[in-house]
């Protein structure tokens, strides 16, 4: 074998190695999160425990929605109440739900208004390590223009205070205009329609797959979120007749039903497979629905370990 052919495979075997190198990178998750979903921020110790293990560095957590009251005025509501300290070394991203009717008010100042109250409830309670704020609405055609002026609007009062705007991005929203924000999260749950007695509305293959081809050009650094969650939901003559979220808030009568709907690891981890293969920077932080206390009792320790690990 000559020189040059030497020189030229060991050429080639560096090449190899360095792509191998960049492809594992892509793929590798840079960053764990979870979303904090309720209206009192207080953490028990499985908690605790679970951030600490599974080396949570980011979490998403509400604090309060916007909605229309009885008057037909958009106001706060449901506000987050501090009732615990926040971990050490763990980023919050504050997060300001928007009822989409509120965007049919027309109100010209709201991007402004949430961005205050937000600052106001952080410095109020200490919460000291806020770079970015995110906004989730489930905008239609409608809506489109009123949502996109007030994250503009929003963006900019952000970006004058040092602060990042990202937005949550359901999968039917893939296919539609690009939020003016710095970022987006792709919810990968609640993809169907909890109606439909027979298919899984937290998250379904069939029901996501025609939105997933138009994650690989979408314009917006993406991160995504994965369900851990699950939903009782009432069936009554065999119609669904809601979701009960409490032990009384909704009445049981003879003759009723109660469907339990979750999804399970090998869904999760299929659909996990899907994003690498189409955009695996979308991977790079993958945020977990949501650590309340039933979630974080009724799933194994090793299934956030494979949802979390490439």
């Amino acid at each position: 074998m000559s020189y040059r052919t030497i020189h030229f495979l060991s050429l080639m075997a560096i090449v190899w190695v360095f792509l191998s190198c960049k492809d594992g990178q892509e793929n590798s998750v840079e960053m764990r999160s979870v979303y904090y979903w309720s209206t009192t921020w207080e953490l028990d110790s499985a908690q605790r425990a679970f951030l600490k293990d599974n080396k949570v560095s980011r979490i998403y957590l509400r604090y309060f929605d916007v909605v229309i009251n009885p008057r037909g005025e958009v106001m706060p509501n449901a506000t987050l109440r501090f009732a615990d300290s926040i971990p050490q070394g763990v980023e919050i991203v504050p997060v300001v739900f928007i009822v989409n009717d509120c965007m049919a008010k027309g109100v010209d100042s709201l991007g402004q208004l949430i961005l205050s109250r937000v600052l106001q409830m952080s410095e109020t309670h200490d919460v000291m390590n806020v770079k970015e704020i995110q906004i989730d609405c489930d905008w239609s055609k409608r809506t489109h223009d009123a949502y996109f002026a007030m994250l503009r609007q929003m963006r900019d009062a952000a970006h004058a205070k040092g602060l990042r705007l990202s937005a949550t991005i359901r999968l039917h929203q893939l296919s539609q205009d690009v939020p003016p924000v710095d970022r987006g999260v792709l919810m990968m749950y609640n993809t169907g329609d909890v109606r439909r007695l027979e298919r899984n509305p937290i998250l379904d293959m069939d029901d996501a797959a025609p939105y997933m081809r138009h994650i690989k050009k979408y314009g917006l650094p993406l991160s995504t979120a994965y369900p851990i969650f699950s939903w009782q939901v009432l069936v009554r003559a065999n119609r669904y007749a809601g979701i009960i979220h409490g032990d009384d808030d909704l009445a049981i009568l003879p003759g009723d039903t109660i469907l339990t709907h979750k999804v399970s690891l090998d869904t999760v981890l299929a659909v996990r497979e899907s994003i690498d293969r189409l955009r695996p920077d979308a991977n790079r932080e993958i945020i977990l629905f949501d650590i309340s206390k039933n979630n974080i009792q009724h799933i194994k320790q090793t299934h956030y370990e494979k949802i979390y690990h490439p």
